[in-house]
Formats: structure tokens, sequence, C-alpha cells
């Protein structure tokens, strides 16, 4: 039995390190993006809502005070238009799409900023749930 256990140890050893031949940079060189979190837009508006008050009103699946991340991702398609549409109204604020209670200005955001939020927001609609 010790046996089959070195024997075992040293073929999973072996077949651990057999592929270090290829550089790491030619994995990801060939490695295709298969989730919406590689998008780079996804980490970029993600870390900026993050470090906003956005999660204050807005949740990612369920209805808080604003309609949640996920609502928003499936009414809107996800593009250039919607994306600047989307980005004015975080930026300006806006009231009854999603009801009576307004979304708060937010006018010192810069707008490219706003855009990358919004296309992490509408990336959501692409994310396996």
């Amino acid at each position: 039995m010790k046996k089959y256990c070195i024997v075992l140890s040293v073929a999973f050893f072996g077949f651990a390190c057999g592929n270090s031949s290829s550089t790491s940079e030619s994995k990801e060189a060939a490695k295709p993006v298969t989730s919406v979190m590689d998008n780079p837009d996804y980490e970029k508006g993600l870390n900026l809502v993050a470090k906003s008050d956005c999660f204050t009103c807005h949740k990612l699946r369920e209805v808080s005070i604003g309609p949640a991340y996920g609502l928003v991702a499936a009414k809107y398609e996800n593009n250039e238009s919607n994306q600047e549409k989307l980005a004015a109204k975080v930026i300006a604020g806006g009231q009854g799409v999603w009801g009576q209670i307004p979304m708060i200005p937010h006018p010192k955001l810069a707008k490219e900023d706003a855009i990358a939020m919004v296309k992490y927001i509408l990336l959501l609609k692409e994310e396996k749930k």
C-alpha cells in the first residue's frame, strides 16, 4: 500500500510540473475571455461603484431604495447610446423611470467614470447568476 501511495505521489508531481516549458505570458495571450469578470470594464466599473455611495441605494440583485443593478442591466441594451444616456442620469440625477424616489445627482463625478460605472452595471446582464 505504501508503494502505491509513493508511486501515485510521484506520478502526480510529475504531471503537475510537466508543462513548465511554456511561459505564463503565452498562456495569458491564448486564454480567451470566458467570463464577464475578465472584461476590463467590469473591474474598473466595479471599483468605481464600490468607492462611491451607489450601494447605499442599489444592490446587485435585490430592489432597495433604487432598482437592482440586475434589473437595470436587463432593461437596457449594452451599447454606447445607453451608456451615455445612463451616465448622464447618474451625473444629473433622475426620477420617474423606476418609481417616485429620486436618484440624487452626482455632479462631481467625471463623465468617464460614470460611463465606466454604467458599463459595469450593464455587463451584469451577461454575468451568470
